[in-house]
């Protein structure tokens, strides 16, 4: 059992106080399913980016399985890696899908439980599924190695065992977007990169990162996402939510940047 690691820093410890939470996020979201086949959202602190991410939560489609893509932060574990263990939030548990897990060539893709341990950037999606949908699985993949070569791997991977597998599956990745810069220049950098991921341009993506030194922390999921997608047929990309954590604390001398993201 893969057990909350960051419940009661990033999301409340209990159970009413998180579905409160979450509902509020949801407050003022425009509704209405959307065929999407994969999403970026955020992954700070619900008080932050919460609002953010449930623009593409509200709009997500029911799905047989959530393939979810996180950045490695703590720096443990294998470089790429894929978690089987049964995952638990305070609203309940979530199974990982073993046949879509089988299915995956892992030429890149090992199977690791100690990079998914500490890690938040996956776990603070869960919460956000459980509050839509009942019956699904997931597929948690941890990216430590995020450059090019290896995100369009991890991608391909993604789409043999979608094409493998009998069912419905989203491919979520997990990102914040500029850390820590002043507002102006976070938000004119993040609109910079966000304008590949819409043209779902990986190599221009990559060429704009290096570009201005950017400091996106999930740049490989995005990437890696934007592969499987463009693989599985995927045509178009819409941003529908752009924020920063200055609309919440006020203080834009560093802020964080958060986008949600749909493909179609």
């Amino acid at each position: 059992m893969r057990a909350p690691a960051v419940s009661g820093q990033f999301y409340p410890r209990s159970k009413n106080d998180l579905d409160r939470q979450i509902s509020r996020c949801f407050e003022s979201v425009p509704s209405g399913e959307k065929p999407v086949l994969g999403a970026v959202v955020p992954h700070a602190g619900y008080i932050y980016s919460g609002n953010t991410a449930a623009y593409v939560y509200s709009v997500l489609p029911k799905a047989d399985t959530f393939v979810l893509l996180g950045p490695n932060h703590t720096g443990q574990g294998s470089p790429i890696s894929v978690s089987s263990e049964k995952w638990s939030t305070p609203l309940g548990e979530v199974n990982s899908d073993i046949e879509f897990i089988k299915a995956l060539p892992k030429r890149i893709i090992d199977m690791d439980e100690s990079a998914h341990r500490q890690e938040h950037s996956i776990e603070v999606q869960l919460p956000f599924l459980q509050h839509r949908f009942t019956d699904f699985k997931i597929v948690s993949i941890c990216m430590g190695m995020q450059d090019e070569e290896s995100a369009l791997d991890v991608g391909m991977e993604i789409a043999e065992a979608v094409r493998k597998v009998n069912k419905k599956v989203v491919i979520i990745a997990s990102s914040d977007f500029s850390h820590y810069k002043p507002e102006k220049v976070a938000r004119e950098d993040d609109a910079y990169f966000i304008r590949s991921i819409l043209e779902m341009d990986i190599p221009g993506f990559y060429r704009k990162l290096y570009e201005r030194e950017a400091s996106v922390c999930g740049y490989g999921p995005i990437s890696a996402m934007l592969t499987a997608t463009k693989a599985l047929g995927a045509k178009k990309a819409s941003l529908l939510k752009y924020s920063t954590s200055g609309d919440v604390t006020g203080d834009f001398a560093a802020v964080v940047g958060y986008a949600g993201i749909v493909v179609e």
